[in-house]
């Protein structure tokens, strides 16, 4: 399932795409081995709880460097990294309950304390 990510604090030209991702399996898998991502794609991790631990991500088996946002439970951003590939593990800052990955050209799209809108997303 797919959704749409504003970001109220920085207008962007158009919202961003992202799969929704809750299943464990969906978030361990991530963007492994894909080959790129469209534009105006990304993954939205969505975590059980607010953890700095539990919304660590891993870059094993990456194709591409990406932009990782990590969002807090009131869906403002907490952190903003870029993810190279083979480091093995990146962790926010700051706890967080949704992780955003997407395309390194989105970097400036984000900074801490933005706030987010979430379109489209199932009642969790």
């Amino acid at each position: 399932m797919y959704i749409h990510i504003l970001n109220r604090s920085r207008p962007q030209s158009a919202p961003l795409r992202a799969q929704y991702c809750v299943s464990f399996w969906c978030r361990l898998r991530g963007l492994m081995f894909r080959p790129s991502l469209a534009p105006d794609e990304g993954l939205l991790l969505v975590q059980e709880r607010q953890s700095r631990m539990d919304a660590a991500i891993h870059m094993l088996g990456m194709r591409f460097d990406l932009t990782v946002v990590w969002i807090d439970e009131a869906r403002r951003v907490v952190d903003v990294q870029i993810a190279r590939r083979w480091p093995p593990f990146y962790f926010p800052r700051q706890a967080a309950r949704y992780v955003l990955e997407t395309g390194v050209h989105h970097r400036a799209d984000f900074q801490p304390g933005d706030q987010l809108y979430f379109e489209g997303v199932p009642d969790e």
